[in-house]
């Protein structure tokens, strides 16, 4: 086992490095660069016209001095050769430094940990509430295989699940917040909310985060419903269920007692994808359609305004904890189910 997670974490250094390095690559060639965005905005201020700059390679550099040129590129790090960045990027990386933002004025790491709040507060309540609906209505569905509830139910599943998370948030916001005004358009709290007591702060959290937590949970469950179902049908047909049915074992017995922890096997060692999914995957739109600041809207506007450091040091953050993630997903297998080894 030792021997396992030491080769999974070994790979681990190759991927990290081809992810980067095709992202890096791509980077070169995208237009409108930090440098670019600059200079548009020197040559838009009034007398930003003025002097030649011939020969250089970013548009928009007509009217700007090439001596102002060279100090614009050295501020961004621009005037090291490609290569020379990218190593660079990489020692820095490797002790964790994911340097600092072009336009913030802040560390990538410190803009992660603020931001971080907001996906964790998302990423939690989807989890909790996909898997504490999801679990159960799969199970009773396997029960009743084929019944009136059944196909209910399935059909119900498929339309929230067909429904894509950010179209059921602008429903909401249009029903429920603008033309009823139950609940809040923007934020996970009021304004006055640190004047509030905190039963009043947990209302107050709870009324804003509704909205949000309900446009993304619903899509979410009905993966883990199906597969609930068809595990626990799959193990209800075995030999073993038929014995214990034969021993003269209550329905609950069987189904709790024998077929449970066999069925949740794929569940449970889904769980940890699942759990770093929720904050990672699937918010983007959700997080700018309420105006939450978290992980996915940083993201976002990082590469919208070319901040290349953030850029690429979010991808390292996300792409690291999916490769561990992944990792503890197969050891869970393990915990499971005994009789799995990696040897």
């Amino acid at each position: 086992m030792l021997a396992y997670i030491l080769k999974r974490l070994l790979l681990m250094i190759p991927t990290l490095f081809g992810v980067l390095l095709l992202t890096f690559v791509v980077i070169q060639f995208v237009p409108g660069g930090p440098v670019e965005q600059y200079l548009a905005e020197a040559k838009a201020a009034p007398g930003g016209g003025g002097a030649e700059a011939g020969g250089l390679s970013y548009r928009g550099a007509q009217g700007v001095n090439p001596q102002r040129l060279e100090q614009i590129k050295a501020l961004y790090g621009f005037d090291k050769p490609a290569r020379e960045r990218f190593f660079l990027m990489l020692g820095q990386f490797a002790t964790f430094d994911l340097g600092k933002s072009f336009f913030q004025n802040k560390a990538v790491s410190e803009l992660i940990v603020e931001k971080l709040p907001v996906s964790i507060s998302l990423g939690l309540w989807t989890f909790f509430i996909s898997y504490l609906v999801a679990v159960p209505l799969g199970v009773a569905k396997a029960v009743r295989a084929g019944s009136r509830f059944d196909m209910v139910t399935t059909l119900l599943v498929l339309v929230g699940y067909a429904i894509p998370g950010f179209v059921l948030g602008v429903v909401l916001l249009v029903v429920f917040g603008g033309q009823l005004q139950w609940f809040p358009l923007r934020g996970l709290t009021s304004s006055n909310w640190a004047e509030l007591s905190w039963g009043a702060r947990i209302v107050d959290y709870l009324w804003h985060i509704c909205l949000p937590v309900t446009a993304m949970v619903l899509g979410s469950f009905a993966v883990t419903a199906i597969l609930t179902k068809n595990a626990f049908l799959e193990e209800i047909r075995k030999q073993y269920v038929i014995t214990a049915r034969a021993k003269g074992l209550s329905q609950n017995q069987v189904l709790y007692k024998h077929v449970f922890r066999n069925a949740l096997i794929p569940i449970v060692t889904g769980f940890p994808a699942a759990f770093v999914g929720a904050f990672f995957t699937g918010s983007l739109l959700i997080e700018t359609l309420f105006s939450l600041d978290g992980l996915g809207l940083l993201s976002y506007e990082s590469v919208i305004r070319r901040d290349y450091p953030v850029v690429l040091g979010t991808l390292y953050f996300f792409t690291l904890i999916g490769l561990v993630t992944k990792l503890i997903s197969d050891l869970c297998y393990v915990w499971v189910d005994p009789r799995v080894r990696f040897d």
